[in-house]
């Protein structure tokens, strides 16, 4: 027993040692939850893929990975894959640059509108985009046919480019976000050694600056090519009408062609095999990237760097600046506004033909809106709060007791992150539809156990970086005036890191308050969330009440990130 505990906490302990009983309870439970949440279902993703029964069966992802249409899906998916990462990444390095490093005006109001994609599902921007650029439905495209007498739409959103240029307004702010902290936070001196040597601008920006960021760029880089290669919402908003399928749709199409049948979610756990692979090998890549060298760019001292002076291009730049932020934010918010209050859409937008009767509908009079909305109320608080005690667990055991099984539960946190929200969603039907004598299919409890999977790298990231900042002598003090470690965890460190945990709670329940991707596989009739009723609505063909709908997704989503604000606009005094 005693070697055995060695080797699981890397420390002898004495049998009266009431922390170690503590540590090992919060150790194994935080492992078993991640192991049944996380872990069983990806393995049954691989056992049901791979074999029939207890016998192995490779016909099965043959036979799916080598159909026509699923190579078309495969060559779909990558192709918007990469463009979308490339677009994605060159236009947020651009604006990264352009704020954290130059003398432009209007610098914080346009940090915070650039963040606004960032808030939004991307599903919803495709559906704004469809109002006007639908190929004869969408208002611009009805003006400029009305206007030139031509009988061809001016632009096809509902087209592989389309979709490209939806997922890239939406995406580019994680590489935004990330390049720009790093310029920020950048030691000038290296750039002022390469001006004073003789180096122009442009050498300075392409052998010094670019190289020190790359890290920023890759991290950011490979958000969005995980996020566009699982994301479902805007491909089977923009695609779906022009027989256009990504892996993610083409899953969701055999498993909902195949009204939950046994061989239908089989097929569907192939393909996502597939996605996964594509997921590695794009994390691969990104490990060889930054194995190129060494990047320290925050030296001791506390500085800024240089701002660059634009000098006559300072307007035409500023100019760019607000149009891609008129066009990005301001024009696919203003759709979806002002169509929620169309009498019907196709409607002249003028004041005649608006109404509250949309509203009216959806918040009075449609039960499955209502039941909609407090499913996602409900999911969202719930996975919110259960999420975030299993993060601050799992963090504690990390950061603070470090047993020599930490790499493995950090692992396991993390892994959902990385996986996409369909494939997790497969992964957790095959669990819980009765394969271990437990159903909950098609009810509520299905998503929320996929919900907890799903964030629980969120909040371990977030109270890890509040434990950090609590040093192991407040704890040892509390405890050498004669606290034991349950009470010197409740004195001292939750109320230190509570900041920190309400953070977390937040960072949970705006994005699953607005999920589709997942959720899209597990609602039953009567367990329809926020985005999958949207969706729905939508895809009856009910514009104007989807979007009246999708108003009101808009004003939770804001409350809730105000509300975020406010609880962390002080998290940096502990």
């Amino acid at each position: 027993m005693k070697f055995f505990l060695t080797s699981m906490f890397g420390r002898e302990t004495s049998r009266g040692d009431r922390r170690f009983g503590l540590d090992r309870i919060v150790f194994l439970l935080s492992l078993f939850i991640l192991i049944v949440t996380v872990l069983m279902p990806m393995l049954m993703i691989v056992v049901r893929t791979f074999f029939k029964g207890t016998q192995p069966d490779w016909a099965l992802f043959t036979r799916v990975v080598m159909a026509p249409e699923n190579l078309s899906a495969i060559y779909n998916t990558v192709k918007i894959g990469f463009f979308v990462t490339l677009f994605g990444t060159v236009l947020g390095l651009f604006y990264a640059w352009l704020i954290g490093r130059s003398d432009i005006p209007m610098k914080g109001l346009m940090k915070a509108l650039f963040t606004i994609p960032y808030m939004f599902p991307p599903f919803f921007g495709a559906m704004a985009w469809s109002l006007l650029l639908a190929p004869r439905s969408g208002y611009m495209n009805k003006w400029f046919m009305q206007l030139t007498g031509s009988t061809s739409p001016l632009l096809d959103i509902n087209s592989i480019g389309g979709i490209v240029f939806v997922e890239t307004c939406y995406y580019f702010p994680f590489v935004f976000l990330q390049v720009v902290s790093a310029l920020e936070r950048m030691d000038p001196t290296l750039e002022e050694s390469a001006r004073i040597a003789g180096a122009g601008q442009w050498y300075v920006i392409r052998k010094i600056t670019l190289p020190l960021v790359l890290p920023a760029i890759a991290a950011g880089a490979m958000l969005i090519l995980i996020s566009s290669l699982s994301h479902f919402g805007v491909p089977a908003i923009l695609g779906f009408s022009n027989n256009i399928f990504t892996l993610p749709t083409k899953i969701y199409q055999l498993i909902n062609r195949s009204a939950g049948s046994f061989d239908g979610i089989r097929e569907g756990a192939a393909l996502s095999i597939l996605l996964v692979a594509v997921v590695v090998i794009a994390l691969y890549i990104q490990r060889i990237v930054l194995k190129t060298g060494h990047y320290d760019i925050i030296k001791g001292k506390s500085m800024r760097p240089m701002l660059i002076k634009l000098r006559g291009a300072k307007i035409p730049l500023l100019g760019i600046s607000l149009l891609s932020l008129f066009v990005i934010v301001v024009v696919p918010l203003f759709m979806i506004f002002i169509v929620g209050f169309l009498k019907a859409y196709g409607l002249p937008l003028t004041l005649q033909n608006l109404t509250l009767r949309n509203y009216e509908y959806i918040l009075g009079q449609s039960k499955m809106v209502r039941d909609s909305i407090m499913n996602s109320l409900f999911l969202s608080v719930s996975s919110g709060v259960i999420t975030m005690f299993l993060g601050v667990m799992i963090a504690y055991v990390v950061i603070k007791v470090k047993p020599r099984g930490k790499g493995f539960l950090e692992m396991l946190s993390l892994l959902p992150y990385s996986i996409p929200g369909l494939v997790l969603a497969i992964g957790v039907i095959l669990v819980w539809s009765g394969a271990f004598g437990i159903n909950l299919y098609n009810t509520i409890w299905i998503i929320l156990i996929a919900y907890i999977a799903r964030y629980v790298s969120f909040a371990m990231k977030s109270a890890s970086a509040s434990l950090e900042q609590v040093h192991y002598s407040l704890e040892e003090a509390a405890r050498s005036c004669g606290a034991t470690h349950l009470e010197s965890l409740r004195d001292i460190t939750i109320p230190l890191i509570r900041p920190g945990m309400i953070a977390g709670f937040f960072l949970i329940f705006l994005p699953a308050m607005r999920e589709l991707t997942t959720s899209v596989l597990l609602y039953g009739p009567f367990t329809r969330t926020l985005g999958v009723a949207i969706y729905a609505i939508n895809s009856e063909g009910n514009t104007v009440q989807a979007s009246a709908l999708a108003t009101v997704a808009i004003g939770i989503i804001i409350a809730g990130h105000f509300a975020l604000r406010y609880v962390t606009r002080d998290r940096k005094g502990l």
